[in-house]
């Protein structure tokens, strides 16, 4: 399967784990990777408000989740659970994601920083990088998951002028009967 880059544009990396997410965000053009303080998890809407202001502060346009596989490319638990924190996170900041394998991103990290056994966010800061620099390079582009797919097609609907003769509610009726 060939990758390539996606768009550049400001993104927050996150290296989620059960104590801590690691953040790293990018500048627009993707150039310059920074480490920013690891998040000590808490209660979700605790580690929303940290991650909506890191957005904020940043004009963040998408989410990068690490996504650990194993040897063989299958999910394990962990992955799952990075996956729908991911997902929860990007329906909560309506912000697009991509999922991107991060085997093996903190024993990387831990070897290039010389941080084996660290405990205060920055080997996890330092495998969010990793994950955003791999992204930067290879995808995949971000995506909406398909209930913000939905409510962004219907923004789009109530500002764009009806097209077809077809209005919002024949829109939204045709959408139900499809399912």
């Amino acid at each position: 399967m060939e990758t390539s880059a996606p768009p550049a544009r400001s993104i927050l990396s996150l290296d989620v784990g059960r104590r801590r997410i690691g953040l790293a965000g990018c500048d627009p053009l993707g150039v310059t990777v920074t480490p920013l303080p690891a998040i000590l998890r808490r209660h979700f809407d605790q580690d929303l408000n940290i991650i909506k202001a890191h957005c904020k502060k940043r004009a963040v346009k998408g989410l990068v989740v690490g996504m650990p596989l194993d040897r063989d490319g299958q999910p394990t638990q962990q992955a799952m659970h990075c996956q729908r924190y991911g997902q929860r996170l990007s329906r909560a900041l309506q912000l697009p994601m991509a999922l991107v394998n991060e085997q093996c991103s903190s024993w990387v990290a831990a070897e290039k920083g010389n941080m084996h056994g660290d405990r205060t966010g920055r080997l996890d800061s330092a495998a969010a990088v990793l994950l955003l620099d791999q992204w930067l390079r290879e995808g995949p582009d971000l995506e909406l998951d398909t209930s913000q797919r939905k409510d962004a097609a219907r923004r789009s609907l109530m500002m764009e002028p009806v097209h077809n003769n077809i209005s919002l509610n024949e829109w939204t009726g045709n959408q139900q009967q499809q399912r």
